[in-house]
């Protein structure tokens, strides 16, 4: 039986985050049952079409508002809050981590922060509920005029780990455990983060 290819989103704008989660879930984006999505998800409508696994901008920008609903600290915005609000940019995306775990968690996938002190050596590959790795890494653009932060994941397929980053041109296999392990030790060293992503237990 033919292995089905690996699903690799590229890279666009600011939308990595967006990129990491289809590509850790290794779900083709769906094209008209997602539109509708999209649009029950702007206007809070009833939605009875079965939830696909795979992610849309429309999903994340309404998990990123609805998570601004409780900023305590809402009052001390200025005008350029409106643009470049605490969970993402409105038009170039750019989500951080608590949209990352209400996105995973909407589907039934648990984030665990990686202690950074304990070193890859630490992570448990062969967890069985274990779905892949997420990374939040330093990355200099530009020449390195710009400095931000980029989403990575990294999941295991068929038994080969492979880095799914969206700035590649296509996935890249690790040869075998002790090579990732490595991988990951540079990305703590640079100052990067791991956050562990497992499959909730039925």
């Amino acid at each position: 039986m033919d292995e089905k290819p690996i699903y690799h989103e590229k890279q666009r704008l600011q939308f990595c985050l967006l990129h990491a989660l289809n590509n850790l879930m290794q779900v083709t984006t769906c094209n008209f049952l997602c539109a509708i999505r999209d649009v029950v998800v702007k206007f809070n409508l009833f939605f009875v079409v079965k939830e696909k696994d795979s992610f849309r901008r429309a999903e994340l920008d309404a998990i990123a508002e609805k998570l601004l609903a409780d900023d305590p600290f809402r009052s001390q915005w200025t005008p350029l809050s409106l643009i470049f609000k605490p969970h993402h940019n409105v038009f170039t995306g750019n989500y951080d981590v608590n949209v990352l775990i209400a996105a995973l968690e909407s589907r039934r996938k648990r984030v665990v922060w990686h202690d950074r002190r304990n070193g890859a050596s630490s992570i448990n590959l062969a967890e069985e509920s274990l779905l892949g790795i997420m990374l939040n890494i330093p990355v200099r653009r530009f020449g390195g005029v710009w400095s931000g932060r980029h989403w990575v994941s990294l999941r295991n397929i068929n038994g080969v780990w492979y880095n799914l980053d969206s700035d590649l041109a296509s996935p890249v296999s690790f040869e075998h455990q002790e090579e990732m392990r490595e991988f990951l030790n540079n990305v703590i060293d640079q100052g990067g983060e791991i956050l562990i992503i497992l499959r909730e237990k039925l």
